[in-house]
């Protein structure tokens, strides 16, 4: 049904309700001129006479009281939910659906939106852990999470995370007797544990850069797991060398469980950025979310173990 006719709807009841033009016309602010030649129309495009008109009053016909019993509490239904609507900006409601790699959850959104849940109860935020580029219009996710800030054009990116520093270690029970690898060609020679990507099914080739070069290698072993925190265990268990976030590792290199190899060639990448469909509207709780997210250089995360410059982090 058109707006034009739902507006001659809305008027009728106002009509059928005040039993006069003149007050049903200051009741919707129109003329009574207009609100009259509004009712002739509806009545004409419906073929049937809803209105009996007098000198002193204006009455429902047994058509009119028809309608009038069913429109009556379906616009009040109407109204009543756009109130509940209107009242969601004070306070926000509903299910924000997030789909992101496992280490972007867990050192990002979730430290970022664990006051926010604590803070808005009524807001119920769904995670789901996937390493491919979601479609998330698609998939009916409200938002997606990946490294850098490349996404399709009908898309909003947000950076929520300072630049990505990736680092390759082994346990020293694997790295025992063994030649460390000097340049990232040397890892051929090693076992190292894989990640099986989802978008093509292939293994990742590992990324390298140093000095403005460039690199990737693409590595063999055991062990092909698709999470990153099972690498990090395998590495710590001793299958090999694993590449995953120097943040990750870091803990584990302080200890002497890991040691790093490759050190000046390890790559960082823009950091993590939330990707939401453009559109002028969105929910009060997705724009809690994304501001919760949203990244502020003074909470940038602890400086890195290597003394390599990281100029390029963005």
């Amino acid at each position: 049904m058109s707006k034009e006719n739902l507006n001659d709807l809305q008027a009728f009841v106002a009509v059928a309700a005040e039993r006069s033009f003149t007050r049903a016309a200051a009741r919707l602010g129109l003329s009574r001129s207009a609100l009259s030649h509004a009712m002739l129309g509806l009545e004409a495009r419906l073929g049937v006479r809803l209105l009996t008109r007098t000198t002193r009053s204006v009455s429902t016909t047994e058509a009119g009281d028809r309608l009038l019993n069913v429109l009556a509490p379906r616009l009040n239904e109407i109204e009543q939910e756009l109130s509940s609507l209107t009242a969601m900006r004070d306070k926000p409601a509903g299910t924000v659906r997030i789909t992101a790699h496992d280490h972007a959850i867990s050192t990002v959104l979730w430290p970022r939106l664990l006051p926010l849940l604590q803070q808005y109860p009524d807001i119920q935020v769904e995670f789901s852990v996937d390493y491919a580029f979601t479609d998330i219009a698609a998939h009916r996710f409200d938002a997606g999470v990946r490294v850098g800030n490349r996404v399709d054009k009908d898309m909003i990116a947000v950076r929520i995370a300072p630049g990505l520093r990736m680092a390759v270690a082994g346990a020293p029970g694997y790295l025992a007797g063994k030649p460390l690898p000097v340049t990232p060609h040397d890892l051929t020679g090693h076992r190292c544990i894989n990640l099986r990507l989802p978008t093509h099914g292939g293994l990742y080739a590992w990324d390298f850069e140093k000095n403005g070069q460039s690199l990737n290698v693409r590595v063999s072993g055991q062990t092909v797991f698709n999470n990153t925190f099972l690498m990090l265990q395998a590495a710590l268990d001793g299958m090999g060398l694993a590449y995953v976030p120097f943040d990750l590792m870091q803990p584990h290199i302080e200890q002497g469980r890991l040691i790093p190899v490759l050190e000046d060639w390890w790559p960082v990448f823009p950091g993590y950025h939330l990707y939401y469909a453009n559109r002028r509207q969105i929910s009060p709780a997705l724009a809690l979310v994304i501001e919760a997210l949203r990244y502020r250089p003074e909470t940038v995360a602890p400086k890195p173990h290597s003394s390599r410059n990281n100029s390029n982090e963005n």
